[in-house]
């Protein structure tokens, strides 16, 4: 019988024990003798953990490997922290209980940066070395992957290899070249790394240097020996369709942050809004069969017993088959009481026959991205948006019986002035008035919410060149957008900017951060994303000892011609794209979306042909 490995009293005094047991539904136990121990671990709360998708694809895919067990882990919360290291408890799978630091791969996934100390309280719970270059050959190997390896130099000290892109591609391939170097008489991992690097997508760090200029910029980052090849190549899954999907995916003990059943729909995006990120990383956009999606959703809901699906993807409305979808849906998920959600609707593709078929079991209020307040901003972030179409679709929504609507925008966009901030309260006030204007039941009133997120540029984007504003600026405006609400039917929310400006640092930061990490975290920093937890003052403290000056990695301008940390990766879209984006942003010209005319950004190539 399995042994819990934390003992009755101690779980009778932590908060949410459930976090910490496994044996959920659909977890996956087998033979401890398995020839490859992985631990999928998440730095964050199980709630979290427990709603990611890629994890759940990953688990999926190693368990289905015979040789192969994979268990999860999640980053303990602080009060189970302060007990495991009085008790020097290790850090273990959820599914053995066992102590991970006993497995043959920790795999971290990176989805925000401001998880960075939660990466080193994982390993220092595992009692595994903190930096690679201190691990032995007894200590499992530190992997890395998700949308943050797509600049890993920040924490690249603490890893031994990142996977860049999708797992579906190369992962066997990485796995099988581990089970046979013992085989071949190399056992150790120094071989190992070496091997991996020759895999397309995988990143072993120490086997690259990074030479600096006077001014502090990057001069060149070469390749250790002639066989590593000079850039790591994003691997991308040609067939969605026909790829692997989790058809039992883990059922929590509690409720997760997002408590439904998550089917993905499509990767990519074709809008090109020049601050996603995501829409770039995983260009090009490749959707799955509705047919295959329809007996997914029911195996599924069948599976789990959720009661709400959720249509995932960065643009839901913009799969090409969603009607017929949503039509296959609806002959069974009413009858069995599942409702169904559709998270990322774009505002200029909304439809009364949308409402219509994901309203038959319950409503949900409804969020459009409008992302900027003005049409000259919204043309600079290429959010080809208009008035025109944000009204006509709360109209519609408003008639199907809609009262309250979350509008989504950005504050510290590149060009921003305050008339572009007081344009989101307009907006707002603007739609709090078409609900008026139209016929309502008596004593209904409207809830619009502004939520409001600081800008911080990311790599691989048209606006990875420009600065980010200052915690002070960002600040002042958001005093100005309160200032400029004057209705009590609006509600605003907004980001912590000082959050946001370490976000900032760490996601164009190098090498140079990962001294200032570590030492953040062995002053108590982690679970910095979460408001109770930040402690910001330290972490400037940090930086002030170490002599590290955060402003030179977010808050200045990066040259067109600069070799960023980032220049190393190939993720499909060329440098030349990204400019092209960036002169366009500052001449507030947009660019159409890819199924309209191909833009050239260089993403086809990994297709082998046209994207459409």
């Amino acid at each position: 019988m399995r042994k819990l490995a934390l003992s009755d009293e101690i779980l009778m005094q932590i908060e949410k024990p459930a976090r910490y047991i496994g044996n959920e539904l659909n977890s996956v136990v087998k033979d401890d003798t398995s020839q490859i121990r992985f631990a999928m671990c998440f730095p964050d709360v199980y709630e979290i953990g427990m709603s990611h998708l890629g994890i759940q694809i990953l688990y999926d895919m190693f368990n289905r490997r015979e040789d192969t067990w994979c268990e999860r882990v999640y980053s303990p919360w602080p009060d189970l922290h302060k007990i495991m290291k009085e008790q020097n408890i290790p850090l273990f799978g959820l599914e053995s209980q066992e102590p991970i630091k006993n497995f043959d791969f920790v795999g971290l996934t990176l989805q925000y940066e401001m998880c960075y100390t939660n990466i080193l309280q994982i390993l220092d719970l595992a009692q595994i070395p903190l930096l690679s270059a201190d691990r032995g050959d007894e200590d499992p190997i530190i992997l890395g992957g998700g949308p943050c390896s797509y600049n890993p130099e920040p924490i690249a000290d603490f890893f031994d290899c990142f996977y860049i892109g999708e797992g579906e591609t190369q992962y066997d391939t990485f796995l099988n070249l581990y089970k046979s170097m013992p085989a071949s008489g190399q056992h150790s991992r120094k071989a190992f790394l070496h091997e991996a690097a020759k895999i397309e997508g995988i990143y072993v760090p120490s086997l690259y240097e990074v030479r600096y200029k006077e001014d502090g910029t990057i001069a060149a980052f070469t390749p250790v020996y002639d066989d590593i090849p000079a850039t790591i190549k994003k691997q991308v899954d040609m067939d969605l369709t026909g790829s692997v999907y989790p058809e039992k995916p883990v059922v929590p003990f509690i409720k997760a942050t997002q408590d439904r059943v998550t089917l993905e729909i499509q990767r990519g995006c074709i809008r090109g809004c020049r601050f996603c990120q995501a829409g770039f990383l995983y260009r090009p956009m490749r959707q799955r069969d509705a047919n295959l999606l329809n007996k997914a959703a029911q195996e599924l809901c069948s599976n789990t017993g959720y009661e709400e699906l959720s249509l995932s993807s960065l643009s839901t409305s913009d799969h090409g088959q969603l009607e017929e979808l949503l039509d296959d849906l609806n002959e069974w998920a009413p009858k069995e009481h599942v409702s169904l959600s559709l998270p990322s609707l774009r505002v200029d593709n909304f439809s009364q026959s949308l409402i219509e078929k994901t309203t038959k079991v319950r409503k949900s209020g409804l969020t459009f991205a409008a992302e900027a307040g003005t049409q000259r901003l919204r043309n600079v972030i290429n959010k080809n948006v208009t008035w025109d179409e944000i009204e006509k679709t709360c109209r519609i929504a408003f008639k199907g019986g809609y009262s309250s609507v979350k509008l989504y925008f950005m504050m510290g966009l590149p060009t921003e002035t305050l008339e572009d901030i007081e344009g989101i309260a307009e907006t707002a006030q603007k739609v709090v008035d078409l609900y008026y204007s139209m016929d309502h039941a008596k004593g209904r009133g409207v809830q619009v919410t502004i939520s409001c997120a600081c800008f911080v540029p990311k790599p691989h984007t048209p606006f990875q060149f420009v600065p980010m504003d200052t915690a002070e600026t960002l600040q002042a405006k958001q005093k100005h957008l309160l200032e400029s609400v004057h209705s009590r039917k609006i509600k605003v929310n907004y980001h912590d900017s000082t959050t946001s400006f370490l976000e900032g640092v760490f996601a164009k930061g190098d090498r140079r951060l990962a001294p200032v990490i570590l030492e953040a975290y062995k002053r108590g920093c982690y679970f910095d994303g979460w408001e109770e937890c930040f402690k910001y003052d330290t972490w400037m403290q940090v930086f002030e000892d170490l002599g590290v000056d955060p402003r030179f990695y977010c808050q200045r301008p990066i040259g067109l011609d600069e070799v960023t940390p980032w220049s190393h990766m190939d993720y499909g879209i060329t440098h030349d794209f990204l400019v092209r984006e960036y002169n366009k942003a500052l001449a507030a010209q947009t660019t159409k979306p890819c199924n309209r005319a191909c833009s050239g950004c260089g993403a086809n190539h990994l297709l082998g042909g046209p994207c459409f």
